[in-house]
């Protein structure tokens, strides 16, 4: 009987870290308990335990942690009925709820429908060794988990959009995304630091999850920062949705020495990440944030600080520019990095396999009838052909739609209530982190941190507008407490 509960689950060191944190986040409730949430999200290769059974699958802390949040609001008396606020019809709850139900059935039926109809690429869990594979399309245990981490994130989005809309309150918002950077920065020095002196194993317990541990690679002769996750993309993808936070803030706020921090120490994770994936979204998030702040902030009435701003930031790319051609021309080791992770990236067997698993996922769309193959039965190199393949034209149709309504309301930028200005970097943080899976992202899951990020700005935005609409001190008491301590109450 012990036997077959340890191969059903098998409990590691950080076990025992994801039990503490539970405990804490019991006692505090799911708004003060933000920042714990938040404090794990950059552990992403810690396990709370793995699942022999289930072909070695790991639910992490931070996804123990997740539940923990979702299970804290609903068994409160009126936990059910706020979630339920929450899925209000054109609101972001509304189309998360209406994704959920599809990806469900499409992962529980695609599958055996269409079972040997077409080809897929997907990770061998049989032979681990063996690594990306060709088979037939056929059910299998990928199309459980990867239903299970969506809806992990559909449980983390509804808790803090629930959250949040109740009591909407963006310095503690401010406050647990400056601990999720300072965690996620110390995580990445202290991997580069225990690596530098031969002592990787003191990092172990934290890199127990059975993902490949990509610990010791190394670019041009540098060491790839990855923190608390498997791999330096995984890395970089985080470290990248944190510095668009904190970008998009500071442009919206009056000066501060903690935002300022906050966006050096998560701007330099990204690029010691070496990750080409989250250089090339980098770029292509601040040309786009750049547009869209132009466009909303440019008028007649121009400020003296964002002219200085714009200013500044078209000298400091141009010096850029600038000094990375001349580096790269005159600096062999300079030469020697920029062709490894950006210039010769796709020439590659790895780019040419990964864009051909972009191919596969294109014709298992058309194979398929344009309805999926299911989560968890396709494997891309890119979030929109992942979940082209994985949920057709339907699924993916509301996925954008969900998206759409957590970046396309807009707090107003005029309004003096400085939650907007939170709003509006979380959402500048859902676009860096969606850029960036679109580039690589292999399968529809966009990752807690991202459900988690829109589920503050949808609530958040929301929360701040009723208060506008109908003071605090109109509205029922019983929200409050419920936000102050779940289990107290």
């Amino acid at each position: 009987m012990d036997f077959a509960a340890e191969r059903a689950m098998q409990i590691v060191l950080s076990s025992v870290f994801a039990l503490a944190i539970i405990v804490a986040l019991a006692f505090k409730g799911p708004y003060r308990g933000l920042w714990l949430f938040c404090a794990v999200t950059p552990f992403g290769a810690a396990a709370a335990f793995n699942l022999p059974a289930v072909g070695g699958a790991s639910i992490l802390v931070s996804d123990l942690v997740a539940l923990t949040m979702f299970a804290l609001v609903m068994i409160h008396s009126q936990g059910p009925r706020l979630v339920a606020g929450t899925m209000r019809i054109g609101q972001p709850g509304f189309w998360m709820m209406l994704l959920f139900v599809y990806a469900t059935f499409a992962s529980l039926m695609f599958p055996a429908i269409f079972a040997g109809q077409t080809e897929v690429f997907s990770l061998s869990r049989t032979a681990n060794e063996s690594g990306i594979v060709s088979i037939p399309l056929r059910p299998s245990s990928g199309n459980l988990t990867q239903l299970f981490r969506l809806g992990l994130g559909v449980a983390i989005f509804f808790a803090v959009a629930t959250v949040f809309r109740v009591r909407p309150d963006g310095k503690t918002v401010v406050i647990a995304i400056a601990v999720a950077t300072a965690v996620n920065a110390a995580l990445g020095w202290l991997d580069v630091a225990t690596y530098a002196v031969g002592a990787e194993a003191l990092l172990e317990p934290i890199r127990s999850a059975n993902y490949a541990m990509l610990y010791d690679v190394r670019m041009a002769g540098l060491k790839r920062m990855i923190g608390g996750f498997p791999e330096a993309s995984s890395f970089g993808y985080f470290s990248l949705g944190l510095f668009a936070f904190w970008f998009h803030y500071w442009l919206d706020t009056p000066r501060s020495r903690l935002v300022i921090v906050m966006l050096v120490i998560s701007a330099v994770a990204v690029l010691r990440s070496t990750s080409s994936a989250s250089y090339v979204a980098m770029l292509v998030y601040l040309a786009t944030a750049g547009m869209i702040w132009v466009a909303t902030t440019f008028g007649p009435e121009i400020s003296r600080r964002s002219f200085a701003i714009a200013v500044s930031a078209a000298i400091v790319a141009w010096l850029g520019a600038i000094g990375i051609f001349t580096s790269y021309e005159y600096v062999e080791t300079v030469q020697a990095f920029l062709d490894r992770a950006l210039f010769n990236k796709l020439d590659g067997a790895s780019g040419v396999e990964r864009l051909s698993w972009n191919a596969q996922a294109l014709q298992n769309l058309i194979d398929t009838g344009f309805m999926g193959a299911g989560l968890g039965s396709v494997r891309a190199s890119s979030w929109l052909m992942a979940t082209l393949a994985s949920l057709g034209i339907i699924g993916t149709g509301l996925f954008f739609a969900f998206i759409a309504s957590v970046l396309w309301r807009s707090a107003n930028r005029n309004h003096p209530d400085p939650r907007f200005a939170v709003v509006r970097a979380l959402q500048s943080a859902c676009i860096a982190l969606l850029i960036s899976a679109c580039l690589t992202g292999a399968t529809p899951d966009l990752g807690i941190f991202f459900f988690a990020v829109c589920g503050l700005a949808a609530g958040l935005r929301r929360g701040a507008n009723l208060d506008l609409a109908q003071p605090p001190a109109e509205r029922p008491a019983t929200d409050h407490r419920f936000m102050n301590n779940s289990l107290r109450t």
